[in-house]
């Protein structure tokens, strides 16, 4: 009996590392998901209302991601939101989790989008009104941009929020 054990202790030990193997490697951040690492300040406004956040970013799940977690700057915070951001290399494509303190049901669904040396664009694909997020980075000021916009039933964007984004 205790043999048996042992031999299924091993089975599943192997099954294991067989399946670790698999793991594919993670692959360097595209420089613009790099260049967002750090501390920053954005200010600008939502729907025309002037904001203020606090935000972090840098790799997090073992540098698949890059994480941006803002926070406003009221007592008390009256919105908070991380984003999770990722690249795949074989597809050239971002994947964007936008979660924020509205809720579970406006975390759903991702986005998807493109990345290239200064700029990152995702759209989210809500259903009352698909999002795209335009973050655009300035290597000679070290600073981003980040421009929001949602669509309108004739196609168009229109500006949902603004922010400059700068170090503290």
């Amino acid at each position: 009996m205790r043999l048996l054990k042992i031999a299924g202790l091993l089975v599943i030990l192997v099954a294991g590392t067989l399946h670790a193997q698999e793991h594919p490697k993670i692959l360097e951040r595209p420089a613009a998901l790099i260049a967002l690492d750090g501390d920053w300040v954005m200010s600008g406004d939502v729907m025309g209302k002037p904001v203020t956040y606090r935000m972090t970013a840098g790799p997090t799940l073992q540098g698949a991601f890059t994480e941006i977690h803002m926070n406003d700057v009221q007592v008390p915070s009256e919105y908070e939101a991380r984003v999770i951001i990722g690249y795949d290399t074989k597809s050239e494509t971002i994947f964007a989790h936008w979660m924020d303190s509205f809720g579970a049901k406006y975390s759903i669904p991702h986005g998807t989008g493109s990345v290239t040396d200064n700029s990152i664009q995702f759209t989210i694909p809500y259903g009352s009104s698909p999002f795209r997020d335009t973050f655009t980075y300035n290597p000679d000021t070290n600073t981003w941009l980040f421009v929001l916009e949602a669509s309108q039933p004739d196609g168009t964007w229109k500006h949902f929020a603004r922010y400059n984004v700068s170090r503290p």
